[in-house]
């Protein structure tokens, strides 16, 4: 019986014109958590890293490594990578947003993407270069699957919080307006952990941050 642990990025660059980059923050948070795993990871080495081929998978996986002093050149999985949170939101909302620069357009912008992402998994849109939500989770189950076959020890994915909710959903057996809720309550750099034999998945934990359960580290709890 191994374990895989899913880690979302660090934060990232929310409001920016690139929002695919760890800013200084999200590059300490990814730090700590290799910090923190070290031990641990000392003690059962990995048998292997996956992540998705955003920039800031990569970047949240160099900070774990240095943390950590791991050696894995991880796989890169595009089906662990994100949904397009523009071209969803987009799809339903076509007149340009102003930049969610205040409290009330930052609420503004994930109640869109609520809306948004409710109507690519019923099916009623299909946003730009994007693909169907079957499609997208079967990305994820590919990866899911390849862990269980391949593998009997511990294992890493390093990914997004759409990619690793609906991961949570699909081993739960929720409804995709749960998985939705989860997605937007999933922290930089929170760990999730599945207990997997060759059969199947088993959640073990959701969203926790013990790398940053300190007084030191509460302002470096982010969401976005």
């Amino acid at each position: 019986m191994g374990t895989l642990y899913l880690v979302r990025h660090g934060q990232a660059s929310f409001g920016a014109d690139d929002y695919d980059q760890l800013s200084p923050l999200g590059r300490q948070q990814a730090v700590r958590l290799g910090e923190y795993l070290r031990p641990k990871l000392q003690d059962k080495p990995l048998e292997a890293v996956l992540m998705g081929s955003l920039k800031r998978h990569r970047q949240t996986w160099e900070g774990i490594a240095e943390g950590a002093g791991l050696p894995h050149t991880p796989a890169v999985w595009p089906g662990l990578n994100e949904y397009d949170s523009h071209a969803l939101i987009e799809s339903i909302h076509p007149e340009p947003l102003a930049k969610p620069d205040t409290p009330e357009l930052y609420r503004h912008h994930f109640r869109l993407l609520r809306d948004a992402l409710q109507a690519w998994m019923a099916g009623r849109t299909q946003p730009r270069d994007m693909p169907s939500y079957a499609d997208f989770v079967g990305g994820i189950e590919a990866a899911l699957d390849h862990v269980r076959q391949s593998h009997t020890g511990d294992v890493m994915i390093v990914s997004s919080g759409g990619p690793i909710s609906t991961a949570v959903g699909r081993v739960l057996g929720t409804p995709p307006e749960t998985t939705i809720e989860l997605n937007l309550r999933i922290r930089n750099t929170a760990l999730t952990e599945f207990v997997f034999t060759p059969k199947r998945h088993m959640l073990l934990t959701y969203n926790t941050l013990p790398h940053l359960d300190s007084d030191a580290h509460q302002s470096w709890i982010t969401f976005a």
